[in-house]
């Protein structure tokens, strides 16, 4: 029981919050699109896939920044630094999930089976992108962002503009976030020559890109509300999102990190929560 509990923190089950609801509503465009695609088994196999591709990437990152979050005063205690986990068990871990990700992919649909290994090869290469760029940020934005294109193809098996403007949404939005998160670490990046816009550019300059990528997000909130889903209940999950996604910005100061933990986990958790509730609902009160 010790090692679930272990393993379940070294993966951070909570932080499924960030792109699964994304997934949910791609998933929701995509029976708009597809009446009659509706079939609980096949959200249940979404689920189960992002699962499996979120564990394994998760796993990976920690395995192969074991020795990275060794020497960070911040990390140090993490379950493969501290020695509760073996990196031999993590690794097992990555290669299971892994596996189990493509061979549920492959029983849903054709192109779900053939676009695995990328969406595969994106969420763990992830893991490396910090060794030699500051875009590191807008990778794991990636990473989360092909949720919710991915969950419209599996119903559709093709696909369309707005799941896709959906993902970008995710891209901009996360990797915006990332970039709070990583301000923690910015004069340790640059001691042990790792990469991250906070290291490379200083806070003010990281929050300042921060600011502007979640301006983006906004953006695409509302083009696409606007384009696809132009009713009064999209409308306040947009305006809820927005002041959620804005107010974490008022919370961080470069002098001051104390709060990021709440801009990171809580306010973006919410904020993914709530939009997915309310555009869900307002594609299904178009249908």
């Amino acid at each position: 029981m010790s090692t679930i509990k272990n393993f379940a923190s070294l993966i951070k089950i909570a932080h499924t919050i960030f792109a699964l609801p994304f997934a949910i509503i791609g998933f929701a465009m995509g029976t708009s699109a597809h009446p009659g695609g509706f079939s609980a088994i096949l959200l249940a196999k979404v689920v189960l896939c992002m699962f499996f591709a979120r564990t394994a990437a998760m796993a990976f990152n920690r395995y192969a920044d074991r020795h990275i979050d060794a020497a960070n005063p911040r990390t140090e205690n993490r379950e493969l630094p501290a020695g509760v986990l073996s990196p031999r068990s993590v690794l097992a871990a990555v290669i299971v999930c892994s596996v189990l990700f493509v061979a549920t992919a492959a029983t849903i649909n054709t192109l779900t089976l053939a676009l695995s290994p990328v969406a595969l090869a994106l969420v763990l290469g992830y893991s490396y992108t910090k060794r030699f760029t500051a875009l590191c940020h807008i990778v794991l934005g990636l990473s989360l962002g092909v949720a919710p294109t991915a969950a419209y193809i599996s119903v559709t098996g093709s696909f369309a503009v707005a799941p896709m403007l959906l993902s970008l949404l995710v891209v901009m939005w996360c990797g915006g976030f990332d970039i709070i998160y990583a301000l923690q670490d910015e004069h340790f990046d640059r001691r042990a020559g790792l990469h991250s816009i906070p290291a490379a550019l200083g806070a003010s300059k990281a929050l300042a890109v921060s600011r502007a990528m979640h301006m983006c997000a906004t953006a695409l909130v509302i083009t696409i509300g606007l384009c696809y889903i132009p009713t009064a209940i999209y409308a306040i999950g947009a305006i809820i999102f927005t002041c959620l996604v804005t107010y974490q910005h008022t919370i961080v100061r470069p002098d001051d990190l104390s709060r990021v933990g709440l801009a990171f986990g809580t306010t973006n958790g919410v904020a993914s929560c709530l939009y997915a509730i309310f555009t869900v609902w307002a594609i299904t009160a178009m249908n």
